[in-house]
């Protein structure tokens, strides 16, 4: 059907995806989406102020709507028109980024081992017993905690024992 077959007052009631597909097929080609979207507001009356408030439900109703499919270049037709074998979307590569070539090991282990300073491999007796005793520490921590977390799924057990025996009490006293 065309849009001279709908009076004023039925094309403001329809649907701007409706009135997106009668206008596709009318012109029995792909069309920009900004002049889809004109026609639609010019149908629909639509102020500027209507339609910046549209325009972003349209392009998604469009989108997630089974009958439109782009064909690049924000151009939209309706799915049917077009073979699946037919579909081909302009798609740009992307530029590929040059990879630094990699230095040879030998230059590599050059360069680590004269940013390591002599002062940097002592270690302190002192150190050594720190780092010992603050590993021993977060042991105790989270054996102290996993006693918890068993305390406390001890209780939640013992909580629906007592649930279960309330709820048998009661169905024996309905009985």
């Amino acid at each position: 059907m065309s849009l001279d077959s709908y009076n004023r007052e039925e094309l403001k009631s329809m649907s701007m995806i409706d009135l997106a597909r009668i206008i596709l097929q009318e012109e029995k080609k792909a069309l920009h989406f900004k002049e889809i979207y004109d026609r639609i507001a010019e149908i629909k009356g639509y102020a500027e102020k209507d339609k910046e408030e549209n325009i972003s439900q349209f392009y998604t109703d469009l989108n997630v709507h089974g009958r439109f499919m782009t064909l690049g270049s924000n151009m939209w037709g309706l799915k049917r028109w077009y073979p699946a074998e037919q579909i081909d979307e302009d798609i740009t590569n992307e530029t590929k980024k040059k990879k630094k070539s990699k230095k040879k090991k030998k230059e590599v282990l050059a360069e680590t081992e004269s940013d390591i300073d002599a002062e940097d491999l002592d270690i302190i007796d002192g150190d050594v017993t720190d780092i010992i005793n603050d590993f021993e520490e977060d042991e105790d921590e989270d054996e102290d905690f996993d006693d918890l977390e068993d305390d406390f799924d001890d209780f939640d057990e013992d909580e629906d024992e007592e649930d279960l025996e309330e709820d048998d009490l009661d169905e024996e006293d309905e009985k």
